[in-house]
């Protein structure tokens, strides 16, 4: 393989690396992907020898890097808003986000009932995620969780599952199930805490008390 060939490769990978980083719903992995593909054109920008491209891709992976550390040490506020299972804002959330839940929940039907339980996870006051549950004694099956878009950093379930574990045991609830849903999540429920157990997710609920916090 020529040098020129290799060249080329580094290039080509740094082009669809900032290509890839822009379709990433994710504010963190668009930062990181980005990141990454702003290093292999400052490498490719030396390799021929154009310093405008080192130049601004410097600038570019500079401002990333900023941007990253700010995410990262942001403060957030979180909050837990309950509402009626026959709330109209919560229909229209549903309406407006039902071609992402259908991805996590393919066979997801929202009928709201009133021995359901809906809440909001209010991010700095932004509606970052919705959980609907159905309390059957001491445990409580899992309709709904929904995380939007920008706001998949886990965060917001963290705040749900572990720091506001005081509002399940107000209800009496000591397990939470989930069915699997699709991979991804899957993969959050893991992240979560969730064991799987005959086909289901369980978990269990800490004995603590609700806390309004900034992570």
């Amino acid at each position: 393989m020529n040098t020129s060939l290799i060249f080329e490769i580094i290039g080509y990978t740094g082009s669809i690396l900032v290509a890839v980083s822009m379709t990433m719903k994710s504010l963190l992995r668009l930062r990181v992907i980005n990141m990454i593909g702003a290093v292999v054109f400052i490498i490719y920008g030396f390799l021929i020898g154009a310093l405008p491209v080192v130049f601004l891709n410097g600038l570019i992976l500079c401002v990333n890097l900023y941007n990253l550390y700010q995410m990262l040490n942001q403060k957030d506020y979180f909050h837990l808003m309950e509402v009626s299972h026959d709330s109209a804002y919560l229909k229209n959330f549903v309406e407006f986000y039902q071609k992402e839940i259908l991805e996590f929940f393919p066979s997801y039907l929202f009928k709201p009932k009133k021995d359901q339980v809906v809440v909001f996870v209010l991010r700095n006051m932004v509606p970052a995620g919705v959980l609907i549950i159905k309390p059957k004694g001491k445990e409580a099956d899992i309709f709904l969780d929904f995380v939007i878009p920008g706001y998949r950093d886990l965060r917001a379930g963290k705040f749900l599952f572990e720091e506001s574990a005081g509002y399940f045991q107000e209800k009496g609830i000591q397990n939470l199930v989930s069915a699997p849903g699709n991979p991804k999540h899957e993969s959050y429920l893991k992240k979560m805490g969730f064991q799987l157990r005959d086909g289901l997710y369980y978990r269990h609920i800490p004995q603590t008390h609700l806390r309004e916090k900034s992570l």
